[in-house]
């Protein structure tokens, strides 16, 4: 078991925290194309030195300030679900669950992600976050269940999520008498949970059963 943080790891993550707060909050007022990576760093008061320790580029931080916690969310989730419900329920629930409530971040900042290719594709690729956090969750819910097969399964996961941001977003349709704006044809959670069905059987054929009384 993992202890406590230490010092060095939660000023890690306070600075994370500060770069991708001010990150979002300067391309929702300025607009992500009008944002400097310098302005993100003076923001949290660091130097574009460390900014690009955390970060490789502006799109980066700025979806990771819509997507941040959704490790630890997920894995809350997944482990605070009732033994009785299936183990394919319980991950499809935690991981529609990240993208049904916004949580703090206004909808214009999903509305700002779908307007902009560079955003997109970030925010696409930080699926990946969950992935780890989510076989650790699988092994902790799921004793006996081997490691290899839980990366596979939160691997599964990720791709099939990967699949609806990707139908989500692209799958826009413009509306002429406003540039610039665009309209999802479809709900992100309906997506996620439409993607991730498939797997259900797998998840639950996943868990390890008790052994047969002789």
């Amino acid at each position: 078991m993992t202890g406590p943080p230490t010092l060095r790891e939660r000023k890690k993550r306070a600075t994370r925290e500060a770069l991708q707060s001010a990150a979002l909050r300067l391309a929702l007022e300025r607009g992500p194309d009008n944002v400097r990576v310098e302005e993100i760093a003076q923001a949290a008061g660091v130097s574009p030195r460390t900014y690009n320790n955390y970060f490789a580029s502006r799109e980066q931080a700025i979806v990771a300030g819509v997507a941040a916690d959704r490790a630890v969310t997920v894995t809350a989730a997944v482990l605070a679900r009732p033994t009785g419900v299936s183990l394919g329920d319980t991950v499809v629930d935690a991981v529609v669950g990240l993208y049904t409530d916004p949580g703090d971040h206004p909808p214009a900042a999903l509305l700002m992600i779908a307007a902009s290719p560079a955003l997109r594709a970030c925010y696409v690729d930080a699926v990946t976050t969950i992935e780890e956090p989510l076989a650790e969750a699988l092994t902790a819910r799921c004793p006996g269940l081997d490691r290899l097969t839980a990366q596979v399964l939160a691997a599964a996961v990720g791709a099939a999520v990967r699949v609806a941001l990707r139908q989500w977003l692209h799958g826009t349709n413009e509306v002429p008498a406003m540039a610039g704006f665009v309209v999802p044809s479809r709900p992100l959670p309906d997506l996620v949970r439409a993607a991730l069905a498939p797997l259900t059987p797998a998840l639950d054929a996943a868990t390890p059963r008790p052994a047969a009384t002789p």
